[in-house]
């Protein structure tokens, strides 16, 4: 097993890309409710929308993104994407100080942030699988997964203390000058990248929308993957507004406590990202997928069990360690993977497909379970989630056969 493995400068600029904005990302975690609860005095309702439209909106904007990126060279794609977010985050800091910030322009710069967003990830994709060997694909992925959790842990309290310090716009800027970082480091890239067969002047068709899904569906292990993602994300996601309300009103958290339930277990993450490789070279990439797969699902039902004090607190963390573990050695391993067996000239389109069907999924089932917890509660609600939760391993590729289209690509390809 090789140690140490070096992916190169390139790989590194668009690692360190990648590092920052990621950090401002999670360093203004919640800034645009924030602007719409302490600026703009807005409602529930309001930020309720500002989130979930947003993220909605920016999807289907997106859509036909996909396509187009696909017959473009990916560098300069992602380099605009990031000052598209640069200039419409600074757009927001602009307003803010001459007095013009109003709601409307907050959920417009969201959904062009969320569009943008989704097409930089199908870009930066598939230039990564031509930049990083077969062999390597999980080591970069997992190095993803390590520094999107180390922002995790770090970035929300940063920008806590800026928000203090500095006034409700100070996360927005840090996050607008993240992406101009990381458009310097793309553009340091010295890999000469060739331009996609058909060129610029491609003509999209009403198919070229649907091509992602297409060859998502058709594949023998994609397809369950694909499905059991769906759902996974949109219940586990669906429970957090349920696990606040729960925690911060019956059950008497305070909000320090409630930040700790979570900050804590994002350790989690880092552990998990480090030890996807390893694993995948001790017990092959099909079984690591399948097993870390079914076993993040198997946590959140404990959550019905919560109850007030410090025993509740370490429940939560507990539960919230374990699932943020599984999911961590599962999301590297499944991206390496999907890299892996995706045509290069598919890729932007797949990722597009995939990255749009899952925030829908998470958007739509986020407003089921709310719409549950208004009938039940959010205590009965938690316990349907769980439940519904233990049956999506099911959905997992449990019978595919270790063909050439299969999960198992073999541990050699992982150890060189």
């Amino acid at each position: 097993m090789r140690r140490g493995v070096s992916l190169g400068r390139d790989y590194g600029w668009l690692w360190a890309a990648y590092a920052g904005s990621t950090m401002g990302t999670w360093v203004a975690f919640n800034a645009f409710p924030l602007l719409a609860i302490t600026v703009l005095h807005e409602g529930t309702a309001a930020v309720a929308a500002l989130a979930a439209v947003g993220a909605a909106v920016g999807a289907a904007v997106a859509v036909p993104l996909g396509p187009w990126v696909e017959f473009r060279r990916k560098r300069p794609v992602m380099i605009a994407m990031d000052l598209v977010r640069c200039a419409a985050l600074l757009s927001v800091a602009v307003a803010y100080a001459f007095g013009w910030l109003g709601f409307a322009q907050l959920l417009v710069v969201s959904v062009l942030v969320a569009a943008a967003d989704i097409t930089f990830g199908a870009a930066s994709g598939a230039f990564l699988k031509a930049l990083v060997r077969p062999e390597d694909l999980l080591v970069a992925q997992a190095r993803f997964e390590s520094t999107t959790w180390t922002a995790t842990v770090i970035g929300p309290p940063l920008g806590g203390a800026l928000f203090a310090v500095l006034g409700p716009v100070a996360t927005v800027v840090a996050d607008a000058l993240s992406y101009l970082l990381s458009a310097a480091g793309i553009r340091a890239i010295g890999t000469r990248e060739e331009q996609p067969e058909g060129g610029t002047g491609a003509r999209l068709s009403a198919g070229d929308l649907l091509e992602g899904w297409r060859g998502i569906l058709a594949h023998p292990v994609l397809r369950p993957l694909f499905l059991n993602t769906l759902v996974v994300n949109g219940l586990i996601m669906a429970t957090a507004p349920l696990l606040a309300v729960l925690m911060l009103g019956p059950l008497g958290f305070s909000p320090w406590q409630y930040g700790l339930a979570f900050a804590v277990p994002c350790a989690a993450g880092l552990i998990g990202s480090r030890l996807a490789r390893p694993l995948v070279v001790r017990f092959g990439q099909r079984r690591v997928l399948l097993v870390s797969g079914a076993l993040r699902a198997c946590w959140p039902v404990g959550l019905v069990f919560i109850h007030p004090g410090v025993t509740g607190l370490l429940l939560v963390i507990g539960i919230e360690f374990a699932l943020i573990g599984c999911a961590a050695v599962f999301t590297p391993v499944l991206a390496a993977h999907r890299l892996q067996v995706t045509a290069s000239g598919r890729v932007a389109r797949t990722l597009t497909a995939w990255s749009v069907s899952t925030k829908t999924s998470i958007a739509a089932m986020t407003a089921l379970g709310g719409a549950l917890a208004t009938v039940t509660g959010p205590r009965a609600a938690l316990g349907v989630a769980g439940v519904l939760l233990l049956a999506t391993p099911l959905l997992l590729p449990w019978a595919a056969g270790r063909t050439p289209s299969g999960i198992d690509t073999c541990k050699s390809s992982v150890t060189g």
